[in-house]
């Protein structure tokens, strides 16, 4: 998953959450006496559409930072931030939230990466030593299993290729290979390791490349099969560079279309 995808959509969750339980949530009395508290304790909570409700908010909310790993927030404090809501006194403004949770995940995202970034960095430079591995000045290391005769893709081309993607230990996360199907997309809207090895093979050829984490994704995952901090290894086909249509002389005035966006490859 994109990191700055994530953050926006804990940020956008966070107060939305917070605002809607605040006018759900029920006033907490404390009991007089534990008298018949475990009967309480086993009667239902959902009494009404209402109680339905705010319980599926925390749970929506619960789940989803779940899934960010974030494990260890203080409940105690999310309900204070509910309440502070319901009146109109919030400990911290919008953009303050955002901030906090920004620099969480970001930190987060780093600390994850180191551990992966080290593996790597040991993986590239055994690999490096490989008959037949090229390692170029930006760190990247490709291998020419097959090389073609064709002309080479230039940056603003589109073109089309198999690949198939896996990590340094032979998780396969992305095969246009295994679906079929090959993928048309831009020499420049790929991933900085993609975009500099397209440039170097001829069409034709079928190179294996060793895509460093600063290549790749950097220290953010991509999704669930990415870490952070990953090596990305690709077999890649370079089948054909597509031939773009002659471009229209339209007045300066005319509106011009946005390029379509293109599929990065995983």
């Amino acid at each position: 998953m994109n990191v700055s995808k994530t953050i926006s959509i804990l940020t956008f969750s966070l107060p939305m959450a917070l605002s809607a339980l605040a006018q759900t949530a029920p006033k907490t009395t404390s009991p007089a006496h534990k008298t018949g508290t475990t009967a309480a304790a086993s009667a239902p909570i959902l009494k009404t559409q209402l109680d339905s409700l705010s319980y599926s908010i925390g749970l929506s909310l619960a789940n989803f930072y779940k899934q960010q790993n974030l494990t260890n927030i203080n409940t105690a404090i999310v309900l204070r931030a509910v309440n502070d809501v319901k009146n109109n006194k919030p400990l911290l403004n919008e953009q303050q939230a955002q901030t906090c949770v920004m620099n969480y995940m970001q930190k987060a995202q780093a600390e994850k990466a180191v551990g992966n970034k080290k593996l790597g960095q040991e993986f590239l430079a055994a690999n490096a030593k490989k008959p037949g591995v090229v390692t170029t000045a930006s760190g990247l290391q490709y291998q020419i299993v097959k090389q073609g005769t064709g002309p080479k893709p230039a940056l603003t081309d589109q073109v089309r290729v198999h690949y198939h993607g896996t990590l340094i230990d032979g998780k396969v996360f992305d095969s246009s290979i295994d679906r079929g199907q090959p993928v048309e997309l831009s020499v420049n809207g790929v991933i900085p390791g993609w975009t500099e090895a397209l440039q170097l093979m001829p069409v034709g050829s079928t190179w294996k490349l060793f895509i460093p984490s600063d290549l790749a994704y950097g220290d953010r995952a991509a999704g669930q099969s990415i870490p952070a901090g990953s090596v990305l290894v690709f077999d890649v086909q370079l089948l054909d560079i597509i031939k773009q249509a002659a471009p229209q002389i339209v007045p300066d005035s005319a509106a011009r279309p946005m390029p379509d966006s293109t599929k990065k490859p995983q």
